[in-house]
């Protein structure tokens, strides 16, 4: 899985003002239903908040992977965003998240999702790919320093 083939430019967004885990989820909601017409922002803001009561998709290092299944999709799609401020996320280390990679998939594909989500793990324990991610200072330079690693 290359991180490109889940993301787009519209779906990069660096520097967000999130206020909270809820607050960030749901910009993360609003951003891929911008981008795609077809995903409904708030069924895909209940579906985060769903998986997160779970248990928090924070795995460490400032990093959370806010993931879920939906219809609305017919294919894996992500988005990234870098806030301003950590916010509480319940992460496995007790640290605030700063940056966090949403990604869905569709409802029957549950390999493709556990696969996706194993290979972003990986990709964001790269602490030379964090550090990088942190200090992009325009959605494009994200977006470009995501899609490189």
């Amino acid at each position: 899985m290359h991180i490109q083939s889940l993301l787009t430019p519209g779906r990069t967004v660096c520097g967000v003002e999130g206020e909270s885990k809820k607050h960030a989820l749901e910009i993360l909601a609003n951003i891929i239903a911008k981008d795609i017409p077809t995903i409904d922002a708030d069924d895909l803001f209940r579906r985060f908040m769903a998986r997160e009561r779970l248990g928090s998709t924070g795995i460490g290092h400032g990093i959370a992977i806010p993931h879920c299944r939906t219809n609305q999709c017919t294919s894996a799609v992500g988005a990234l965003i870098t806030l301003t401020h950590p916010v509480s996320f319940d992460a496995i280390d007790s640290r605030p998240v700063d940056i966090l990679f949403a990604m869905l998939v569709p409802e029957d594909a549950h390999k493709e999702h556990l696969e996706n989500l194993a290979a972003l793990a990986a990709v964001l324990n790269n602490n030379h790919l964090r550090e990088h991610l942190r200090s992009a200072k325009t959605n494009d330079e994200l977006y470009q320093t995501s899609i490189s690693e």
